[in-house]
């Protein structure tokens, strides 16, 4: 936050310097500029730093704001700018009362006995239309003059200037008393000046709008600032579209709830806003079904921190009260954060998916495939034997299902619009898949074992003594050879593995997302190969898991077959998803 500009006794004058470091030079925007009385800006720098909360503190050569920003704005201009010493000016001046800002009043007052030309003053800071309905005099080079109408609406047409630049501004003013008693501490003071500061975004807010209007989050701006300040910064933030309302918090508090839940609907920027309208505001867009999420960082925001279905305190400004109402904390006070949790989260969401669906198709397929051959050949012929069963589940798909709940976000996933909360992980597309691919794992897996007893032949007594040969209908006392069941396994376990790929994304193709972009998952399918060919062709785990040593041939057959359920995955996700393509392109 830094002072940029100051208004006093009709003048405009630029402050130079960023930030709370004390450097810098204030300037009239006059040319033909008639000497302005050092007292005039005195006297406004003397109510900032009165009026004033905030410390800078500067240790080795580093400045340091403790407290409200606004507040080390208004020390750092009067360092720049004021006759007087900040620290001799609240060494020599100490409070001797004080009415706090509140959201209401929009002032902050403070009353001194030393200042030198009264021993008895009050010192205001506040909103600059409140400051001028509560002030009749304003001082000038020329002393204590009366605020005409006339200069009311100079002031507040400048007022109206600074914040259609983006400014926050605030008004100054003072008053006499009699008594150290000061009654009427906020009535008929006189008008001192303006300052207005900007608060410039950060660079990345403007990015992060972006974001969120194509992730179809809709960011909404609620502000104790002017209405046109609030609307310049929206507008520089690209955060308020053409037709978007902008409503203050006298309109809120003229609109029935009805009234505000449909105006919700198309207002971005809110001004002016008191704790009970923040509070209205969520309600309103609660109550037309969205989800909401509130920030905030003082004690007035608690409420509607509370109320938002998350609500989100500032780690390193907000108060403790905002940080106990709210459901999430920002260690860093930054919007782009919250940007990222959102992308985080659904790349969770997304990744739970991913793996439900591979192990629901992978286990599915399992099922079907020895519910086929038990009902086609037989309960003698499964194609799988129970060990290899629990190899499947314990082995074959635990790495790759861990590796897949380490997937990277995919590209565009911060397009899509938000999930409903009542949304399901098993939708209608995800049991699409799971159908299809435990189909195609079913089909393969059969095909495999019956191409493995034609390659590895059934065996079967004859006379006492042992023969092989094969019949597609197994001949009475007849048994699958571990050929046919070596084929089954290895099967199936490449094509769940193969599986895991496609599992990489429910819109994109594998070939797109690229096999070597998810090194976990390729570092936990070639521990599962390996593994799986110990079982083949090490002699104690072959004898262990009832398999036989394949041949190159084997190989051939077996790769050609894991094709089947890869492309039908592949296919699935090109026509389930063609409309999202159409759209993309157009």
């Amino acid at each position: 936050m830094t002072v940029t500009r100051l208004y006093a006794d009709k003048r405009v004058f630029e402050v130079s310097g960023t930030g709370y470091i004390p450097q810098g030079d204030i300037k009239s925007t006059d040319e033909n500029e008639v000497s302005v009385s050092q007292d005039v800006l005195d006297r406004l720098f003397e109510i900032g730093i009165l009026c004033n909360d905030a410390i800078l503190r500067s240790e080795e050569g580093v400045v340091q704001m403790i407290g409200d920003p606004t507040e080390g704005a208004m020390l750092t201009a009067a360092a720049k700018g004021c006759s007087r010493d900040v620290g001799a000016v609240r060494k020599e001046h100490p409070r001797a009362g004080e009415k706090p800002f509140d959201s209401t009043r929009k002032m902050m007052s403070v009353a001194s006995t030393t200042l030198p030309d009264a021993p008895y003053i009050s010192l205001t800071k506040g909103a600059p239309d409140r400051i001028l309905d509560r002030s009749n005099k304003e001082l000038t080079s020329s002393g204590v003059i009366d605020l005409s109408d006339e200069r009311r609406q100079e002031i507040t047409e400048m007022n109206s200037q600074f914040a259609r630049g983006a400014l926050r501004v605030l008004a100054f003013a003072y008053r006499h008393h009699d008594n150290s008693e000061f009654e009427g501490m906020e009535s008929d003071m006189i008008f001192v000046g303006l300052m207005g500061m900007i608060d410039p975004a950060r660079p990345e807010a403007k990015e992060s709008i972006r974001v969120c209007h194509e992730a179809g989050i809709r960011v909404v701006m609620i502000t104790g600032d002017h209405k046109e300040t609030a609307v310049a910064i929206a507008n520089d933030l690209n955060l308020r579209e053409v037709d978007d309302e902008v409503l203050s918090g006298s309109d809120l508090d003229k609109m029935t709830k009805e009234e505000l839940r449909l105006a919700s609907e198309n207002t971005s920027v809110y001004a002016r806003v008191s704790p009970e309208n923040k509070v209205q505001i969520v309600d309103a867009i609660k109550a037309n079904g969205h989800i909401s999420s509130m920030t905030g960082d003082g004690v007035n925001d608690a409420p509607a921190l509370k109320r938002a279905d998350i609500g989100v305190a500032m780690g390193i400004t907000g108060t403790e009260v905002a940080k106990s109402a709210a459901d999430m904390i920002l260690t860093d006070d930054n919007f782009s954060t919250i940007v990222h949790a959102v992308e985080e989260g659904r790349v969770i969401f997304s990744n739970i998916r991913k793996v439900v669906s591979f192990l629901l198709s992978c286990n599915i397929g399992e099922i079907l495939v020895i519910f086929l051959t038990n009902m086609i050949l037989g309960p003698e012929y499964t194609p799988l034997m129970p060990i290899q069963l629990l190899w499947l589940n314990l082995v074959t798909d635990s790495f790759p299902a861990l590796a897949l709940g380490q997937e990277r976000a995919e590209e565009g996933i911060m397009k899509l619009p938000p999930r409903s909360p009542d949304a399901k992980i098993l939708d209608k597309e995800m049991r699409a898949s799971i159908t299809i691919q435990a189909l195609a794992i079913m089909v393969t897996v059969f095909a495999a074992f019956n191409l493995g007893r034609i390659f590895y032949p059934d065996v079967y007594l004859s006379g006492g003594a042992l023969v092989s040969g094969f019949n597609f209908m197994p001949l009475a006392g007849t048994q699958p050879s571990f050929g046919a069941h070596t084929y089954a396994f290895i099967c199936l376990v490449m094509a769940e593995l193969v599986r895991a790929y496609s599992s990489r994304s429910e819109r994109h193709s594998v070939f797109g997302l690229g096999f070597f972009s998810n090194s976990t998952l390729n570092k936990g399918i070639l521990l599962s190969v390996v593994l799986t060919l110990a079982v083949v062709y090490l002699p104690f785990m072959s004898d262990a898991f009832h398999t036989i040593p394949l041949q190159l041939r084997d190989w051939g057959v077996i790769l050609s077959l894991v094709l089947i359920p890869f492309v039908a995955g592949e296919i699935f996700k090109l026509v389930y998803h063609r409309n999202d393509r159409k759209k993309k392109a157009s």
